[in-house]
């Protein structure tokens, strides 16, 4: 099955480490192979910093403060527009603060691959249609598949992910 990701740096503020493209890579494939995902999908991903984050949050959510991540699902109920050229579905865009991953690598005492593959696993199950915005049992469903895909990396949670004092 090919899968295509596309990966765009908005920002300069924290330089990617090397290794990241591909762990974002295989972090959208993890979670499509987990959820059986069929045929060829594409999903976009960007890095930005805190401000345009900030902007991209006020303006599509109307809150008006940074954020790790943003999804923005093409999709609804597992129906997707296809790429008439790649016959590929188009998931959606992920956009993910690098700055704001980098501080929450440091409260969470855990490397900025691993944050930032957790914002991406966390952003793939939005564009395919899951919520935990209400809590109760699909936010739980949610947090379970998403942990699942990081043991699929080789990313467990580990004791250092709690926070930093």
């Amino acid at each position: 099955m090919s899968h295509k990701v596309y990966i765009t740096n908005k920002q300069n503020t924290v330089k990617v480490p090397s290794g990241l493209r591909i762990l974002i890579r295989r972090s959208c494939h993890a979670v499509l192979e987990a959820e059986h995902f069929e045929g060829p999908a594409e999903i976009s991903v960007t890095f930005v910093d805190n401000a345009e984050i900030q902007r991209l949050n006020k303006q599509y959510r109307d809150k008006d403060q940074a954020t790790d991540v943003l999804s923005f699902p093409l999709g609804q109920d597992g129906k997707y527009d296809v790429n008439q050229e790649t016959g590929a579905a188009m998931l959606g865009d992920i956009v993910i603060s690098m700055e704001r991953a980098m501080e929450q690598a440091n409260i969470y005492g855990h490397s900025l691959q691993r944050e930032v593959a957790f914002l991406t696993v966390h952003s793939m199950f939005h564009l395919l249609g899951y919520d935990h915005e209400a809590g109760g049992l699909e936010a739980v469903r949610m947090r379970e598949k998403e942990e699942a895909a990081l043991i699929q990396l080789g990313l467990p949670r580990t004791v250092s992910y709690s926070q930093v004092d």
